[in-house]
């Protein structure tokens, strides 16, 4: 066997059924290999919608997505999509061609040093010098990939070394891909127990990998375990996150935050007030060494406690763990409250708003049997995250980046095959991989986008109208008369426009039942991402 057919073994066995992957010269022995172990390839328009696809192929399935793009400028167009899928703690692998190992200094077609490059990026990055090294280092990137904080792993693998001749000897153990465990000690759960239990109003807040699409049930166990709020945070918006509502009006009254894995940094306000309060003490529960040793610097004498374990498993060692009683309803219910509210004054809009194109396709998720919402992109993504709801979600998560919303999308079908897939995106953000239309059409996976356009680049627009004033607008406008409804028929796709709020539920009905991939354009006036607040303070934290 070659190296290629190592790889593609060592993959399928590990579960591996579909790779996002664009062709190029040094990747095609491994393409060549995945059809006898029947792995589907999914081949995009761009490499970073392969990535993209992997990340979100990862979040919605639990799997380890794996991306498969080949060298240099293939690689280096990848990159981006890696940030974002560490930051959302997505256990990626991307695998790369590579210029031969034989050629190694003597200027190659495409040599580049890419691990050096993927490293700060990645959980794991190498290049495989030795073909029977192959099923070793795919099983090694697979288990780093899941194992403590999930994340983006890379391995760079050079054109001879796949070509090259193997022992079948050479595939690995089935457990080799196994994810490594690191449980909480009994005795510090019990004392965590112990103060969750004496303090009068604790909050839990857990970071991407422990959203609600990835474990709405261990969340649940958890808050009625300890019988505390439970509190998923996954924007780059951080406490001022529309889906929180004003959540942080009532973080500030807490007297006991414990950190499940979530990082604190700039989402929190880095822990200080007016977003926790100054008098409450903190827990840290972490997989990571450096976020346990960041938050001892960031908090000092209030640390009561910090270790090291892995989130699902602490998560349930505290709900087995007694701490004694505990009787706190009301304080589950503020919390819950604050949360679901969205009061906002009339927006006065004349034409169509956000709210009302959130609306109509809330709508449209309310009637599926299986929904899948993605939310994408800066304004009016956040009136998106803050309006629609579904049990499963993808959004662009903590790294602040937007443009993957169509590729998530794709993903989201393909992994998913009888959900009803609706994205929501402005017209900038579509305009990162639009193209991905035609790999939808290609992988036969229809879903539903529903595009905001308002001609704009609107989070730069308000923060230079904020900052600046409105003689200073400069390269915020986008083109009036962009019709993606008919670039999108174009590819074989369903379009339509609407510039009246009437025409949006015959319009998203009409592109449920079309079973193709669709693009609805929405003439929208575009409004700032909405602020939730009771009090009319609205707390600094988030970006």
């Amino acid at each position: 066997m070659r190296g290629a057919d190592l790889v593609a073994e060592t993959l399928a066995r590990a579960g591996t059924k579909v790779i996002f992957t664009l062709s190029g010269n040094q990747i095609m022995p491994i393409f060549d290999a995945c059809i006898d172990q029947g792995i589907q390839l999914v081949h995009v328009r761009h490499e970073a919608a392969a990535v993209y696809m992997a990340d979100a192929w990862a979040q919605l399935t639990g799997q380890v997505g794996v991306a498969l793009l080949t060298a240099a400028p293939g690689f280096t167009n990848g990159l981006a999509p890696l940030y974002s899928a560490r930051q959302s703690e997505s256990p990626i692998l991307l695998i790369s061609g590579d210029s031969p190992v034989g050629q190694d200094g003597s200027g190659a077609f495409q040599e580049l040093d890419q691990a050096a490059i993927s490293r700060p990026l990645t959980k794991l990055a190498r290049r495989t010098l030795r073909a029977d090294r192959l099923g070793h280092d795919v099983a090694e990137a697979l288990r780093v990939a899941r194992s403590g904080r999930p994340g983006p792993v890379h391995l760079a693998i050079p054109f001879d070394v796949v070509n090259e001749t193997v022992s079948p000897d050479a595939i690995p153990a089935a457990d080799a891909c196994a994810r490594d465990l690191a449980p909480l000690d009994p005795a510090i759960a019990k004392d965590i127990a112990k103060a969750l239990a004496s303090a009068e109003r604790p909050v839990v807040l857990t970071g991407p990998m422990m959203n609600a699409t990835r474990a709405s049930a261990m969340l649940s166990a958890l808050a009625d375990g300890i019988d505390a709020p439970v509190v998923p945070m996954e924007s780059p918006r951080g406490l001022r996150d529309p889906s929180l509502g004003a959540f942080v009006e009532v973080l500030s009254k807490a007297d006991l935050v414990l950190c499940l894995g979530k990082i604190v940094d700039f989402t929190v306000g880095f822990g200080r007030p007016p977003g926790f309060a100054a008098d409450s003490r903190i827990i840290v529960l972490d997989p990571e060494a450096d976020a346990i040793a960041r938050a001892r610097r960031l908090f000092g004498a209030r640390l009561m406690m910090a270790a090291r374990a892995d989130v699902d498993l602490a998560a349930g060692a505290l709900c087995e763990a007694t701490g004694g009683s505990r009787a706190r309803a009301a304080w589950r219910a503020e919390v819950a409250e604050a949360i679901a509210y969205r009061d906002l004054p009339p927006s006065g809009v004349a034409g169509i708003s956000p709210q009302d194109i959130c609306k109509a396709a809330q709508a449209l998720l309310d009637q599926a049997e299986e929904p899948i919402l993605i939310a994408d992109g800066g304004e009016f993504g956040q009136w998106a995250q803050a309006f629609v709801t579904a049990p499963k979600r993808i959004i662009n998560g903590m790294s602040g980046a937007i443009g993957g919303g169509l590729c998530y999308a794709i993903a989201a079908k393909l992994a998913h095959p009888k959900a009803t897939v609706v994205a929501l995106m402005g017209d900038g953000t579509a305009g990162f991989h639009f193209s991905e239309f035609d790999t939808a059409i290609r992988a036969d996976a229809p879903f539903l986008a529903i595009i905001g356009n308002d001609s704009r680049w609107n989070a730069e627009h308000v923060i230079q109208m904020r900052e600046y004033g409105e003689d200073r607008l400069i390269g915020c406008q986008l083109n009036p008369a962009a019709r993606y409804d008919l670039a999108a028929a174009g590819f074989g796709c369903h379009g339509e426009m609407v510039e009246a709020p009437e025409g949006l539920d015959g319009a998203l009905a009409r592109a449920a039942a079309s079973d193709l991939p669709a693009c609805i354009n929405v003439r929208m006036e575009g409004l700032p991402a909405p602020v939730f607040t009771r009090t009319g303070i609205v707390a600094a934290s988030g970006h």
